[in-house]
């Protein structure tokens, strides 16, 4: 659910007409809500309630400092994959004892920060890091907590692109092989094993295989502990999906029975990782229609917004509903959503059927809270959009749009380019 509803025939974003936020800071922009957020967050961590357990957002769906301090508020932790995620989850009040750090690229520096820090746990992604955690670890004189990332080799049945638990994939090392990695990490002076981590893909539509991912972990922590290890802590990771378009995710409530029938009499800690689901379906991109273009094969309603504001169409062929923020009766018609950048892979929609639009009327494209900013670019040389939040009848922007001055502030002219005089 979200609180973005109609009222009198305008789009509102919890009691906020959005018309009046495009009047009062310009278009595009991309909008949350304070409400969906708090209870998306509550919707999915309850169900956990009997069990020892951490909700760590995932970063990468929306790192935005006010969304990640709603979710530190009401208990969050945080799932991140780079020091900049580091960086920004410390800075919007997360504890460090909260947060998990996975990806399969961590460099000395990260690493280095991430000890410093403190965190909860570090997800080693290969044997070689492994080896560099406990190195960089005895240089700083500290004892670095790990779990291994097992790849299980499950097909999540999701888009190849967010897939990640497949032997095909980057991601983790071997379920088979990761035996003989914790029989090798018990050696190394400077770690200490905290659990085990395994996430297999984004936007999972069905339980079933969460619950394989689960069976094999058990499988494997009791071969671990079987050579004397103990196993504190069970990462599950995220990807539970959400509704774009006709899709049918279980609710939270089911995810989470389906969990914990499979884990039994489990205590151990157990790590979970939603992204998507908790923001995207808090958010949405606002734009402006430009144009309305007739071809000879296609109509075009060209708007404000492109594939650096949006990229999930463009890259995945995702879905994303489109609204207008204002009804009106206006016959309907077929056309692409396209955006002004100079690429033919420049939608928001292919082939949708929409009320006919005018210049200056305001589109509202669903669904765009997770990995929406957060993949965004300055592509084309487009400052990137203003991020604003509804809170009841009020709103903020929690960050500023762009300007010209933003996309060289970091720019210089060598001296032997310049001109002389």
């Amino acid at each position: 659910m979200h609180h973005f509803k109609y009222q009198k025939g305008v789009l509102q974003a919890e009691a906020v007409p959005i018309p009046r936020i495009a009047q009062a800071i310009g278009t595009p922009f991309y909008l949350y809500s304070h409400a969906t957020l708090e209870h998306h967050f509550q919707a999915f961590d309850r169900p956990f309630g009997r069990v020892p357990h951490l909700t760590c957002f995932a970063l990468k769906a929306n790192p935005n400092l006010a969304i990640l301090r709603i979710f530190g508020r009401l208990g969050a932790g945080a799932d991140i994959v780079s020091g900049g995620e580091l960086y920004r989850a410390l800075k919007a009040g997360i504890p460090p004892e909260k947060i998990v750090y996975s990806g399969v690229g961590k460099t000395d520096e990260e690493i280095e920060f991430a000890l410093k820090k403190k965190i909860f746990m570090l997800n080693v992604e290969s044997p070689e890091e492994l080896r560099l955690i406990d190195r960089i670890a005895g240089r700083l004189k500290k004892k670095a907590p790990v779990a291994i990332r097992v790849n299980p080799d499950i097909d999540p049945q999701t888009h190849p692109y967010i897939s990640t638990g497949l032997k095909k994939n980057k991601f983790g090392i071997n379920i088979q092989e990761s035996l003989a990695e914790y029989a090798l990490a018990r050696e190394m002076p400077n770690l200490e094993i905290k659990g085990v981590d395994c996430h297999i893909g984004s936007q999972l539509l069905l339980t079933e295989p969460f619950l394989e991912a689960v069976g094999k972990l058990k499988k494997l922590v009791a071969a671990i502990e079987g050579q004397g290890l103990t196993i504190r802590v069970l990462d599950l990771g995220g990807g539970l999906g959400i509704t774009y378009d006709q899709e049918e995710p279980p609710h939270p409530r089911e995810y989470a029975r389906a969990i914990l029938q499979a884990l039994g009499k489990e205590t151990r800690t157990i790590i979970l990782e939603p992204g998507r689901v908790l923001v995207g379906n808090a958010g949405m991109l606002v734009t402006k229609v430009l144009y309305v273009k007739r071809g000879e094969e296609k109509n075009f309603i060209i708007v404000d917004a492109g594939m650096n504001d949006l990229l999930r169409p463009s890259l995945y062929g995702s879905f994303h509903q489109i609204l207008p923020v204002v009804k009106k009766n206006a016959r309907r018609i077929q056309a692409d959503v396209v955006g002004p950048i100079c690429e033919s892979g420049d939608f928001l929609a292919k082939d949708r059927t929409l009320p006919l639009p005018r210049a200056g009327d305001l589109l509202a494209v669903m669904s765009a809270g997770a990995y929406g900013f957060s993949m965004s670019s300055n592509y084309n040389a487009r400052p990137r959009v203003a991020e604003v939040l509804s809170r009841g009848d009020d709103f903020q922007v929690i960050r500023k749009r762009e300007t010209y001055a933003n996309l060289i502030a970091l720019e210089q002219i060598p001296a032997f380019l310049k001109d002389k005089g």
